[in-house]
């Protein structure tokens, strides 16, 4: 469905400020999407497509004409999945042993215990510390909101299945209702513009300080340095997420620094004070009870486009709760309506964690166009995205219509070069998006989390 990919683009770039005509650049390839109640495939192409375009207008302010851009349905459906095939062994699971979906007293449930402080708030609030028998054991005890409050309350991640009526009832549903797809706000700053736009390379020059986890931001940040960014990954010093490293990595160098200490601190502010891009999808409070508000991070770099990302958006009851996509989907009806669609005995969930890979190229999108901003007008930029408000970009275009599959993945969408990752060779699936003289291409393979050193090049 090419011409719902590309109403999706126009509203997408109209509503992060762009010129819905300028999306007629915009041409798609392939035919079929993947099975959903959802326009999946669709949302792919129009988030890709959407980043590219800020890539476009990018290099046109550079002094470089218009640049034809194709989005292939297939590459960017397996994009958002993952784009790594690797040669001789094997991603560990994403998923923790007890996270899932549990069937409740009066329904369903979803337990996201990845990290192991979540997973233990779980095990304390149902008295097990068993395998996937156990908890669902534990959990068929009780009702799930009371569940969903508890674990919440305890200071896990739990989403009990609502259907989509339910959420639009919902204070918070109807909060998220309210916001636009992303907030865009212009910050002043005396410093002045600086950036030479490179056709070829159209982020050459610029610093992004990634403080992302799982899975949006990454998304995002893989994005801006397949286009020249210098990309730098900042985690805490015990945190890893071995299931997706090798895949989001890509094109970054990675750093570890502790923020309760005053000597990687000083360190972290010294990047602050030169980075133009920060991305960072810590809850709304975390950076501020460190000492880094907004208005300290300006502080530190008048020019900053900050760009944040929250699961359940930025105002209502639930606007500090912690949450990941396959909560998401749960909270707002996706899975419900998946579950009804298929005619199933338990939820079904989108075929791709497709709210987070789309919310991270619109954070992509949005920071090339303060970029663009920031070249034109001198000022900063402070935008927030959520998961929830991307969740009811696609509800709202959801379709009672059965596509036929995609065409089957083989060896010729995948790049002809090996890359040497951390964990051995691999290959990656084509860019999902070409832009007729701006290869999307990474100067770095994926590299382990604190493999660099804290510090621009």
């Amino acid at each position: 469905m090419t011409a719902l990919s590309l109403d999706l683009t126009k509203h997408i770039w109209s509503a992060i400020g762009g010129d819905a005509d300028a999306a007629d650049v915009v041409s798609f390839k392939g035919a079929g999407g993947l099975a959903s109640a959802y326009p999946v495939t669709d949302l792919a192409c129009a988030a890709v497509a959407t980043a590219a375009l800020s890539i476009g207008e990018l290099i046109r302010l550079g002094g470089s004409g218009p640049r034809s851009i194709a989005v292939d349905r297939v590459l960017s459906s397996i994009w958002f999945g993952t784009s790594l095939r690797p040669m001789g062994w094997t991603v560990p699971t994403a998923w923790d042993a007890i996270a899932g979906d549990y069937r409740t007293r009066d329904g369903w449930i979803r337990l996201h215990t990845n990290a192991p402080h979540h997973r233990a708030a779980a095990e304390r609030v149902l008295s097990t510390h068993g395998g996937k028998e156990a908890v669902a054991h534990a959990v068929a005890e009780w009702k799930k909101a009371d569940l969903e409050a508890a674990i919440v309350e305890s200071g896990g991640c739990a989403a009990e299945m609502r259907s989509t009526e339910a959420w639009q009832q919902h204070p918070q549903g109807q909060a998220v209702a309210a916001e636009p797809l992303a907030h865009i706000r212009a910050t002043p700053s005396s410093a002045a513009p600086r950036l030479s736009v490179h056709a070829a390379r159209p982020l050459k020059g610029l610093k992004v300080l990634d403080l992302t986890r799982v899975l949006a931001g990454p998304v995002a940040t893989r994005f801006l340095a397949g286009y020249g960014a210098d990309v730098l990954r900042v985690d805490p010093p015990d945190w890893d997420e071995p299931g997706v490293v090798p895949e989001v990595t890509l094109g970054k160098r990675c750093a570890r620094l502790d923020l309760c200490e005053a000597s990687d601190r000083a360190r972290f502010e010294a990047l602050l004070s030169q980075t133009d891009i920060l991305l960072h999808g810590y809850r709304p409070d975390a950076l501020d009870g460190l000492g880094y508000g907004a208005a300290n991070r300006r502080k530190l770099s008048p020019r900053l486009i900050d760009i944040c990302l929250d699961a359940y958006g930025w105002s209502g009851p639930w606007a500090a709760r912690r949450g990941f996509d396959s909560l998401v989907q749960m909270s707002t009806g996706i899975a419900e309506y998946g579950m009804r669609w298929r005619n199933a005995e338990r939820p079904v969930p989108l075929p791709v964690q497709a709210l987070d890979h789309a919310t991270g190229y619109l954070m992509a999108a949005v920071a090339v166009r303060a970029v663009v901003k920031r070249l034109e007008w001198g000022n900063g930029t402070e935008v927030r995205l959520s998961l929830a408000r991307t969740a009811k970009l696609l509800i709202d275009q959801q379709r009672d219509v059965v596509e036929a599959e995609l065409a089957a993945e083989t060896e010729a969408d995948w790049s002809a070069a090996t890359e040497d990752t951390d964990w051995g060779k691999a290959r990656r699936v084509r860019p999902p998006v070409e832009i007729d003289g701006a290869p999307m291409q990474w100067a770095h393979p994926a590299r382990r989390l604190g493999s660099a050193d804290p510090r621009w090049f």
